[in-house]
C-alpha cells in the first residue's frame, strides 16, 4: 500500500457495506477507546466513519492510498455531514507526521505486506498513551479464494498479531469474533469454493449469524472466530 499508484484489488467493500449488525458488533467493541485525533487509516468507502465517530474524537483523518477512493471520499465529506471535523489525506502512514490519539486499521492491516513496518511507524505516530487498533479476518486455515482475490497477504491468529506489534505498545485485548462467521467461511472454504459470496449469504450472516455470534462468543470465551480485534495502548514516556 506504499505504492503512489495503489488502486485497491477488491470490491467486497460495497458487499460488505450494508452489514449493519456486524458494524454496531465490532463498533461496540472498539468505540471506548476512539477518542481525541484520530486516523483511520485504509478508509476505504468510508463506511465505517460515521459509525465510529463520537463526542470523544475532536478531528478524524481518512487515510487512503487508492487516488479514486480518496477523491470518493472527499466527494462524500461536501454532500454528508460529519459529527466532527473530518478531511481526507490521499497516501499512507509513510506520508504522516503529525501525532494522533487513537489510529484504526479496520480490515487494512491484512491488505499490507510488511505489516510490522506499518504498526512500528503507526506506533511513532501516536501520543503516549494512545491506542492503536486492528480489526483483521482471523484464523490462517479460512485462507480461501475470496481472499487472495481482494488482496489478503495474511489471516492473523492472536499470537501472529500480537507478535506483529512494537515493544512500545501494550496489549489492552486481543480476541477473536463471529465465531458462527468461523463455521461458515470454513464451509464456503470446503463445499463452495467461491471467489466472491453473493449478497443473499452476506444477507444471511449478517441478519441471521452475528446476533447469535454475539451471544456464542461470550459462552465460547472468544476462544476462534472468522475475525480479531486488537487494541494496543502506547506507553508513556519513561
Amino acid at each position: 500500500m506504499s505504492d503512489k499508484n495503489y488502486a485497491y484489488p477488491g470490491n467486497e467493500l460495497i458487499l460488505f457495506r450494508d452489514a449493519q449488525n456486524w458494524k454496531n458488533y465490532f463498533a461496540s467493541v472498539i468505540s471506548p477507546f476512539i477518542k481525541g485525533r484520530v486516523l483511520e487509516a485504509g478508509a476505504g468507502i468510508g463506511s465505517n466513519t460515521s459509525l465510529l465517530q463520537n463526542n470523544q474524537v475532536s478531528e478524524w483523518i481518512m487515510l487512503e492510498p487508492d487516488t479514486g477512493m480518496a477523491r470518493e471520499l472527499t466527494e462524500k465529506i461536501g454532500h454528508e455531514r460529519f459529527p466532527v471535523k473530518t478531511t481526507v489525506c490521499c497516501g499512507t502512514t509513510a506520508d504522516i507526521s503529525q501525532p494522533f490519539n487513537c489510529i484504526l486499521y479496520i480490515d487494512v492491516l491484512e491488505h499490507i505486506e510488511e505489516d510490522r513496518s506499518e504498526l512500528e511507524r503507526a506506533a511513532s505516530l501516536l501520543q503516549p498513551g494512545g491506542t492503536l487498533i486492528v480489526l483483521s479476518p482471523a484464523f490462517p486455515q479460512l485462507f480461501s479464494p475470496f481472499d487472495k482475490a481482494i488482496g489478503h497477504y495474511r489471516r492473523y491468529t492472536v499470537k501472529s498479531l500480537l507478535a506483529a506489534a512494537p515493544p512500545v505498545l501494550q496489549k489492552i485485548s486481543c480476541r477473536y469474533y463471529d465465531s458462527l462467521g468461523f463455521a461458515a467461511s470454513l464451509a464456503n472454504k470446503v463445499l463452495l469454493r467461491q471467489h466472491y459470496p453473493e449478497p443473499a449469504q452476506i444477507r444471511f450472516w449478517d441478519r441471521r449469524l452475528i446476533p447469535l455470534s454475539r451471544i456464542m462468543d461470550k459462552l465460547i470465551f472468544h476462544s476462534f472466530g472468522k475475525s480479531i480485534i486488537a487494541i494496543w495502548k502506547k506507553k508513556e514516556s519513561q
